[in-house]
């Protein structure tokens, strides 16, 4: 930029290369747009790429091991790092370290994203209700979510899977019935805004439906919003998951989970410490991968930037 120019001048410059960029977005589409500034974010591209390696190797981890995820050797136990046969080590039952993560991976990644995804769709149809409606159905749907936002999420995760019993399904239905409550918040701040802009006013003085107005023009400008706060949420639900697997509330033993592998691990810190960290470290790479590719969506998104 033309270090010349004043400030009147800097700020034209600004609305003009501002304005090529609509210009830009507007021929190429909404999400064709989104879809190239994705793709040109470095960050969000490093985080994706790990995270797709990581659901390929969950997914085709029969095929890329020998060892049985459940099956141990007593003569194995708390090998180190780099012991042959045995690149990330054993556990205290002798079970190959790079196994059980590959295998952990599935249920970690299915915990993290399942509920997010099922508490997305449940949400956002409960906010969009009440923000659209209003009124009693408003007050209804919203006065209920509050009561779960008395409590922190880990206690209500923990209160709720307590009240379950342990298990992977249990555990599911406790963290989507966390997540609810504030995608809901989000949908029905986002549509009582939206409801009350021009084109909506003029779709209802057209004639249109209430599930028209909904389907063609309330969505689409809530979807964007709420989905880029859900994908922040999938780090959490992470977390979550992995809590509840270390304190006996999730997914049960024998099974590879990454929280429960540390639960079991930690009695091993002082022998093997770099071995027992394995699970926390694949944890916080999987949460930090999520959290940055959510930040790159949402700037991605924000066609106005």
């Amino acid at each position: 930029m033309d270090q010349s120019l004043g400030p009147q001048g800097l700020q034209s410059r600004v609305e003009e290369y501002a304005e090529q960029a609509r210009d830009i977005a507007r021929s190429r589409g909404y999400w064709a747009t989104v879809l190239h500034r994705l793709l040109r974010d470095p960050v969000s591209m490093a985080c994706a790429l790990v995270l797709l390696t990581l659901i390929l190797l969950a997914v085709l981890a029969p095929w890329l091991t020998p060892y049985n995820p459940s099956q141990g050797s007593m003569l194995n136990r708390l090998a180190g790092i780099g012991t042959p046969g045995h690149w990330l080590g054993t556990d205290g039952q002798g079970r190959d370290m790079l196994t059980r993560l590959m295998y952990g991976g599935r249920y970690s990644l299915v915990m993290g994203i399942m509920p997010v995804l099922i508490a997305f769709f449940i949400g956002t149809a409960m906010g969009v209700t009440a923000g659209f409606v209003g009124g009693w159905a408003n007050s209804l749907i919203m006065r209920t979510t509050d009561v779960f936002f008395a409590f922190p999420a880990v206690l209500l995760a923990i209160a709720i899977s307590g009240a379950l019993g342990a298990g992977f399904v249990n555990a599911m239905v406790s963290l989507t019935l966390v997540f609810i409550p504030p995608i809901a918040r989000v949908a029905e701040g986002v549509t009582t805004a939206v409801r009350h802009l021009d084109f909506v006013e003029a779709a209802r003085a057209s004639g249109a439906g209430a599930l028209t107005i909904i389907r063609v023009h309330i969505l689409g400008n809530v979807l964007g919003p709420v989905f880029i706060y859900a994908t922040s949420l999938v780090s959490v639900c992470m977390i979550l998951a992995a809590g509840l697997s270390f304190l006996g509330l999730g997914v049960r033993p024998p099974a590879a989970e990454w929280g429960l592998m540390l639960n079991t691990l930690r009695q091993s810190l002082y022998v093997q410490p770099w071995v027992s960290v394995l699970p926390g470290a694949m944890i916080f790479l999987t949460s930090l991968c999520f959290n940055l590719l959510s930040d790159g969506l949402r700037s991605a998104m924000d066609i106005k930037r």
